[in-house]
């Protein structure tokens, strides 16, 4: 049997931070006290972190191990730590009990987390492979990082289907998000395109997919500004406007050398973005919070 050490760096506990702090927008942008809602607010965060986003670790590494095996014979699977069936069975636990947990929190949450274990599956498992594509892999990432876990936290506390601006914003920054992802890829172009992957830097360039992740990170978040001003919540919307005119400032600096200044991005205006997040789920909560 696998020892625990190495089933816990199968699930990535790195990966487990942007989708909580998604969950606590959602958290936030619901307006109900915590205190009302306490024991959901902990099954909420196990779901979105160890639950769910460990169990698409798992499931990526189990079909990616082949390629680990080259690039990073180290982890896990590869390294026969965790040798035969155990890296898929993993998977397969962590699918059954995070249904569990969902369907114990609430309906809506309970499909939510249906959506999200689809999407993992689909985004790392033949025959939908979507990581592959440099469309359709960071839209489902983005999806389930950021839409769907501030879906569950608003869901958690409310117990019922969010509000609908609680909804419109969520799908925002979902959409921003694609262009995230988009800048995750520049580290692997040259592997991607010799083994077949389209991400949109090996399929397009670089440089014209560093300058539409830009664009697609930016508008959504405009949007966003203009909602939350047209909402009345001036203050949150100038904070938000504030944050997005830093990410344009770090976004020309970016796009100066892509490849190399993208993880510098990814701290630096990344930051700033999902700062901008938990900024509007503030203005949500005390707009339409109850």
């Amino acid at each position: 049997m696998p020892r625990l050490r190495d089933v816990v760096e199968l699930s990535k506990p790195i990966t487990w931070f942007p989708p909580i702090w998604a969950f606590l927008c959602g958290v936030v942008s619901s307006g109900v006290p915590v205190t009302d809602r306490l024991p959901f607010l902990i099954a909420g965060v196990a779901l979105t972190g160890p639950l769910v986003c460990g169990t698409s670790q798992a499931i990526n590494d189990w079909f990616d191990r082949h390629v680990d095996a080259i690039n990073e014979p180290a982890r896990p699977i590869p390294s026969g730590r965790i040798a035969g069936q155990w890296g898929l069975w993993i998977a397969c636990f962590g699918t059954l009990v995070s249904a569990v947990v969902a369907w114990a929190t609430g309906p809506w949450v309970f499909a939510a987390t249906l959506l999200g274990l689809a999407c993992a599956w689909a985004y790392s498992a033949p025959p939908f492979r979507l990581k592959a594509s440099g469309i359709w892999g960071p839209a489902v990432v983005a999806l389930t990082y950021e839409g769907l876990t501030w879906f569950t936290g608003a869901s958690v506390m409310a117990g019922a289907l969010p509000a609908t601006p609680v909804l419109v914003i969520l799908a925002l920054y979902s959409v921003g998000a694609h262009g995230i992802m988009t800048l995750n890829d520049f580290k692997a172009v040259e592997g991607d395109r010799q083994t077949g992957i389209r991400s949109l830097p090996a399929v397009v360039g670089v440089d014209r997919a560093a300058r539409l992740a830009c664009v697609v990170m930016t508008v959504p978040q405009l949007v966003v500004v203009a909602l939350l001003a047209f909402w009345g919540h001036h203050l949150v919307a100038a904070i938000v406007a504030l944050l997005i005119a830093g990410q344009i400032r770090a976004m020309m600096r970016m796009l100066g050398d892509p490849v190399a200044r993208a993880p510098w991005y990814n701290a630096v205006g990344t930051s700033m973005y999902v700062v901008g997040m938990l900024a509007s789920a503030f203005g949500l909560g005390a707009v339409f919070g109850l």
